[in-house]
């Protein structure tokens, strides 16, 4: 048989052998229309398919970490001390920044394009007539990669929630809650209380789970007393204390003293390992750690897009902070580093995220905005941004642009030291961001090499 439009292959009936697509993009492009909706929280679809596929249980130590904030430097720094430690592991994270392999690590290497298609008609084969959301079609093959790799232990990030999403269909042997705050109001609730039920839904009865914020809301700790759960929670069953380019951490059975700092910069990524930390005493008779190997996992953790900054004459600081916490905390880093000169924010949000209140907090530390419309039915658009900002007070130096990329490159021309950039807002404002750092590198490789 012939392929179809975008290299589309007729797919075989059960028992047959034909794969839809041969490559990864074919994929993905399919993928996201085949369910009605975008987003359909749900476990039936994900359960159904993955029964279909023999998965009584993942087959190794299942780490899940949900929550506001912190997740994918959490994920980042379990997955790099348990490598660290020998361990082999798997880690499945969200949304990717330039390419869909980001989200699938095998030993902290991204899979392959062939290995991602092949699981992909493993996928579909299974699901049979299943209709999947493009996010829990990429759920089940990443879990299938997992499962045919002979790992001791996975991490999964959840995607959005916790309760309904995908990554929940999987049980965990510890759940960790990172922060919970506003996001996602449309789907999860528009209080604390309200999200932090959702999040707590990845706990499991009888099982460990972790919680990194300091002030949780009543109703996830309400949710942990009635399932019978083990809750370490920061500040009570472990801590950490800062010193002078070292940290201590505490938990429930032992301290470690002298730490070196993240490689991740931040002061909140202090947080998240101890967080990390807490994760994996809660499991360390099956997946026990030395102090070495939680040393060289610190410094060698790392995530694109969470406070990544670039050197250069001019400093470029990208960030993927989303909504008023993970803004606030942008901005308490900017403050703390100052610039000689002109703070230049390029930014874009999606339309359903808190955006007055993360202006608000952002407005104090920033000079100039180049504001950029998100693509998108989700979207914001650069014109409702500017409004918020003179609403705020800010009454020029704000200057429109028709997409991040085009913002980005406008800026770099016309910056000078001792300036910076910032570029924040969205996956979609920091992704086109690194991609006109790529092209620049290739450019000077060119010219250079």
């Amino acid at each position: 048989m012939g392929r179809g439009q975008g290299g589309e292959v007729p797919a075989a009936g059960k028992g047959g052998s034909l794969v839809r697509f041969r490559t990864l993009d074919d994929w993905l492009r399919w993928q996201e229309t085949l369910h009605p909706q975008s987003i359909a929280l749900g476990l039936e679809r994900v359960q159904a398919v993955a029964g279909r596929m023999g998965w009584p249980a993942c087959g190794c130590s299942v780490l899940t970490v949900g929550g506001t904030n912190g997740k994918g430097s959490t994920v980042a720094f379990l997955e790099a001390i348990l490598e660290e430690a020998g361990y082999r592991t798997g880690a499945y994270t969200s949304p990717h920044l330039l390419r869909y392999n980001e989200r699938v690590r095998l030993r902290r290497q991204p899979v392959g394009d062939d290995a991602l298609c092949e699981a992909f008609a493993r996928v579909d084969h299974a699901r049979d007539e299943t209709s999947l959301t493009y996010f829990e079609f990429g759920t089940l093959g990443a879990m299938d990669l997992f499962r045919r790799a002979g790992l001791d232990a996975v991490v999964l990030e959840v995607g959005l929630g916790g309760r309904l999403d995908a990554v929940n269909a999987f049980d965990p042997d510890v759940a960790v809650v990172t922060t919970v705050d506003l996001d996602h109001m449309d789907w999860l609730g528009s209080d604390r209380e309200s999200i932090g039920r959702e999040k707590a839904g990845i706990f499991r009865a009888g099982r460990p789970a972790v919680c990194g914020d300091r002030d949780p809301p009543r109703s996830l700790l309400e949710a942990a007393r009635q399932h019978g759960v083990d809750l370490r929670r920061l500040g009570r069953e472990y801590g950490y204390e800062a010193g002078s380019g070292v940290w201590d951490w505490s938990g429930l059975h032992q301290r470690l003293e002298g730490l070196p700092l993240p490689s991740l910069p931040g002061r909140f990524q202090l947080q998240n390992a101890a967080t990390a930390l807490a994760a994996l005493e809660a499991v360390d008779r099956r997946l026990p750690v030395d102090r070495a190997a939680v040393e060289r996992g610190l410094r060698t953790a790392s995530v694109a897009g969470r406070l990544q900054i670039l050197q250069g004459p001019v400093e470029r600081i990208l960030d993927v902070a989303h909504n008023p916490q993970g803004v606030r905390e942008l901005a308490a880093f900017l403050a703390e580093r100052p610039c000689g000169g002109v703070t230049h924010a390029v930014f874009g949000m999606l339309r359903d995220k808190d955006l007055d209140a993360a202006l608000r907090a952002a407005a104090p530390v920033v000079d100039r905005w180049h504001v950029a419309d998100l693509p998108g039915p989700r979207g914001e658009r650069a014109e409702a941004v500017r409004a918020i900002l003179e609403s705020l007070g800010v009454v020029g130096g704000v200057t429109l642009h028709p997409d991040i990329e085009t913002a980005y490159r406008t800026v770099l021309e016309d910056v000078r030291p001792p300036d910076r950039i910032v570029v924040f807002g969205s996956f979609l404002a920091v992704g086109p961001a690194l991609r006109v750092e790529s092209s620049r590198a290739s450019s000077e490789t060119l010219v250079h090499g």
